[in-house]
């Protein structure tokens, strides 16, 4: 019993010598910016490494975490969270502000990939909308009628957001959400 399980032994570390003779495969990236593995060192190749062991250059900042993403409790915030998602370009922070409530996977999916397409083109303003009626035209109204102080502009319920046109003309192209309070914040909902 003895011999057989030194015989044993003896043939998993003859099955495992080749494994602990072998080099390391280096991952680099070569100088057309294209992946190389090799088992020599990157630098014999001319190529970068990418070893996550690798210490980054001095010049190099330490990655910060991204921020936390909180639900915006005004519009102000919620009006900064669109801002900064097309700073960024992404399609999926302005997706995290709407509100998917009702909104089938193929529906939820093609609103991705159109505000994948708008985050494409330049901000160039944003703002809750102010929808209130029209003023009455002065030299038809009566003027010694009463005046009453202006009402106070109505609460948004949408924002408006106005980026470059597509279409060469220069004109702005409008997208309108509306805004929705849900769970204690406030969202985008797409009102097409």
């Amino acid at each position: 019993m003895r011999l057989l399980s030194a015989l044993l032994w003896f043939t998993l570390l003859i099955w495992a010598a080749p494994a602990v003779a072998q080099n390391p495969i280096q991952h680099c990236v070569g100088a057309n910016g294209s992946p190389v593995f090799t088992d020599q060192p990157c630098t014999a190749l001319q190529a970068t490494s990418v070893d996550p062991a690798a210490k980054p250059s001095e010049s190099s900042h330490p990655l910060e975490p991204p921020p936390t993403t909180l639900c915006a409790a005004t519009i102000d915030a919620l009006r900064q969270s669109v801002i900064d998602a097309f700073a960024n370009h992404d399609a999926n922070r302005l997706a995290g502000l709407m509100l998917w409530n009702g909104y089938g996977h193929g529906a939820a999916v093609a609103d991705i990939r159109s505000l994948s397409a708008l985050m494409q083109r330049p901000l160039l303003d944003l703002s809750p909308s102010r929808d209130s009626p029209p003023a009455a035209d002065s030299s038809s109204a009566d003027p010694y009628a009463p005046t009453t102080p202006p009402a106070s502009p109505p609460a948004s319920d949408q924002l408006v957001l106005h980026t470059a046109g597509t279409d060469g003309s220069g004109s702005p192209h409008e997208l309108r959400f509306g805004i929705v309070r849900h769970a204690g914040c406030l969202w985008l909902r797409n009102t097409d």
